[in-house]
C-alpha cells in the first residue's frame, strides 16, 4: 500500500475497556468469574439477565476501583456523576441496552505521559474515564449459529478514551502498553487481552499534512494484543492513504482485524452517540463523589511506575533502561527492592545487573512469573556475596544460580555439594600455570616474541585445567608476572 506518511497526517484515539477485579458484577450480587473457563450462564442472577423488574444497585468496590484508575491518569473527578441507559439491540445485551454513563463520568481532561522508541516522550490527553457494565460473551459457530454466555454480562467495565493526540501505530501500542501497566499496578485489572479483559480499539482517521479538519474515521476492532494494535493502525492509515490517493472517500464504519491475513475489513457501519439514544437510568440515582472519598483513595495509591523509574534513578544510580525494565511489572519492582534492602548500600546496580541479565534469562526460559520462582531475594544477595567476596566466580555462579532456580537450595549448599569454591591458593595455581606453559612451547615463544594477545589463550588454558574454578584476578595476575620473568630471563 502507498506509503501515507509523505501526503497525511494520521489522527488517532484510543478506547480502552478494562474489566474490573472485583469480587462481584457492577450492578448485582453475581460472582465476577472468569469467562473463558467458567462453565457458561452460571454466574448469572434475574438482574444481570435483565428480567423485568429487577432493580440495580451501585458497586462500591467498582466506584473505588474506577476512581484510583482516574487519578493515576491525572483526571479531574466530577462530583456528581450519573448513570445512563445507552440502548441497542443484540444477542450479548440481554436488557436491549448498557448501563454506561455519558454526558457525565467519573473522570474527565487527563493526561499520561508515554516514552517513544527513539528515546523521546510525549503527552498524550485522556479525555474521560468512565464506568459501565461488560455484555455477555457470543461463540459463533462454523455450520451457522451462535452460543451465548451471560456470565460476563454485567462484569464492572471500566472505558478510558484517549484524546485524538496519537499520530502511528507504534504510538498506539506504546500508550495501550502504558495503560495496561497502570491498571495492572494499581490491582484493578489483570491485563490479559487474550481472556478479553482488556480491549483495545483505536479510531483512526487521516488528513492532508497542514490541515486542521478531521478525516473519516474508522474503529478497529478484533485486537488480541499490542502487537496487533500497532500493526492493524498500520495497516489502516496505509489503506485509507491508497482510498484518497484514487480519489475515493473513506467510509466510516466499525472495521475488524485479521490477524493471520494481516488486514482489516468490514464489520459494519459506525454509529453515532445518538443513534444509542442515551437518556438518565431511572433505577439509579446520582452518585456523589465527595472530597473525603477522592482523598483517601488518593493516598491507598502506590508508588507508580514512572515515581519509581525515577527514584531507582536518583536512589540507586541506575541507568533509565534499567530503571523501566525493573519497573515493568509491579511485583518485580518489589521483588527487586527487597534483594536491595538485603544487599549493602553500594549493591543496587549489582543486584540489577543479576536479576536483568540473569534470573530474566530464566525465568524466560521456564516460562515462570517472579511470583511462582524459588529463588528468594535474599538467596540472590547470599549468592552475590560469594562473588564479592571471591568464595566462587562470576561463571560458576551463573551455573549456582541455574542450580537454585531449579531446586530452591541456597547458594551455600550448592557450592558446598558440588564442591565449586573458586580456587585461590597461589601455589596451587602457580604449578598449574607451569604445566599449561611447559605443554605449549611454541605459544609461549610466540608471546614474547611480542603476540601478547595469548594472553587470553594462556589464561583459558589454566582456567580449563582448574576446572573452571580458579580466581581469575589471581590467575591473571601470577600468570602475567611468570611470563614477565621469562622474558626478562
Amino acid at each position: 500500500m502507498t506509503n501515507p506518511t509523505t501526503y497525511y497526517e494520521p489522527i488517532i484515539g484510543l478506547e480502552i475497556h478494562a474489566e474490573l477485579m472485583t469480587n462481584s458484577k457492577m450492578f448485582c450480587g453475581c460472582k465476577v468469574v472468569d469467562s473463558a473457563e467458567a462453565p457458561p450462564n452460571t454466574a448469572v442472577c434475574p438482574v444481570c439477565l435483565g428480567m423485568p423488574g429487577m432493580l440495580p444497585v451501585i458497586n462500591r468496590q467498582a466506584v473505588e476501583y474506577a476512581l484510583r484508575v482516574a487519578l493515576a491518569l491525572n483526571c479531574t473527578i466530577q462530583h456528581h456523576n450519573i448513570f445512563a441507559r445507552k440502548n441497542y439491540f443484540y444477542p450479548d445485551l440481554p436488557k436491549a441496552y448498557q448501563i454506561s454513563q455519558y454526558e457525565l463520568p467519573l473522570g474527565v481532561n487527563g493526561w499520561l505521559e508515554i516514552e517513544l522508541e527513539d528515546g523521546s516522550s510525549k503527552r498524550i490527553g485522556v479525555r474521560r474515564v468512565h464506568m459501565e457494565e461488560d455484555t455477555g460473551k457470543l461463540t459463533h459457530l462454523e455450520g451457522g449459529g451462535s452460543l451465548v454466555d451471560y456470565n460476563r454480562s454485567g462484569v464492572p467495565l471500566l472505558e478510558i478514551v484517549s484524546e485524538p493526540d496519537i499520530h502511528s501505530g507504534e504510538e498506539a501500542r506504546a500508550y495501550g502498553l502504558k495503560i495496561r501497566q497502570i491498571l495492572r499496578y494499581l490491582g484493578v485489572n489483570s491485563g490479559d487481552m487474550e481472556k478479553g479483559v482488556l480491549r483495545v480499539e483505536p479510531n483512526i482517521s487521516i488528513r492532508p499534512v497542514g490541515s486542521t479538519a478531521f478525516g473519516t474515521r474508522t474503529e478497529l476492532k478484533n485486537l488480541n494484543s499490542f502487537k496487533a494494535l500497532a500493526e492493524g493502525t498500520a495497516y489502516e492509515i496505509a489503506r485509507q492513504a491508497e482510498i484518497l490517493n484514487r480519489g475515493g472517500q473513506v467510509v466510516q464504519e466499525t472495521r475488524g482485524w485479521h490477524d493471520a491475513r494481516r488486514i482489516t475489513f468490514s464489520q459494519r457501519s459506525k454509529e453515532e452517540a445518538e443513534d444509542y439514544r442515551y437518556f438518565p437510568e431511572p433505577d439509579l440515582p446520582p452518585l456523589a463523589i465527595s472530597d473525603e472519598w477522592i482523598a483517601t483513595v488518593r493516598a491507598s495509591l502506590p508508588e507508580l511506575p514512572d515515581a519509581k523509574v525515577a527514584r531507582y534513578q536518583a536512589d540507586y544510580g541506575l541507568s533509565a533502561y534499567d530503571a523501566r525494565v525493573l519497573t515493568e511489572e509491579r511485583a518485580v519492582a518489589a521483588w527487586f527492592e527487597t534483594a536491595v534492602a538485603a544487599a549493602p548500600t553500594h549493591a543496587a546496580k549489582t543486584v540489577a545487573n543479576w536479576v536483568i541479565n540473569n534470573l530474566f534469562a530464566l525465568m524466560n526460559e521456564k516460562k515462570q512469573g517472579i511470583e511462582q520462582i524459588q529463588v528468594t531475594p535474599a538467596g540472590l544477595v547470599e549468592l552475590i556475596g560469594l562473588v564479592e567476596n571471591r568464595t566462587i566466580n562470576h561463571n560458576t555462579a551463573k551455573e549456582v544460580l541455574a542450580e537454585m532456580f531449579a531446586t530452591g537450595q541456597s547458594a551455600p549448599a550448592i557450592v558446598q555439594a558440588s564442591g565449586l569454591a573458586q580456587v585461590s591458593d597461589e601455589a596451587a595455581i602457580t604449578a598449574v600455570i607451569a604445566n599449561v606453559l611447559a605443554a605449549n612451547p611454541d605459544s609461549v615463544t610466540a608471546y614474547l616474541g611480542g603476540k601478547e594477545k595469548l594472553l587470553g589463550f594462556f589464561i583459558g588454558q589454566v582456567m580449563r585445567e582448574l576446572h573452571g574454578k580458579g580466581d581469575p584476578a589471581v590467575v591473571n595476575r601470577l600468570l602475567s608476572q611468570t611470563l614477565a620473568a621469562r622474558r626478562q630471563a
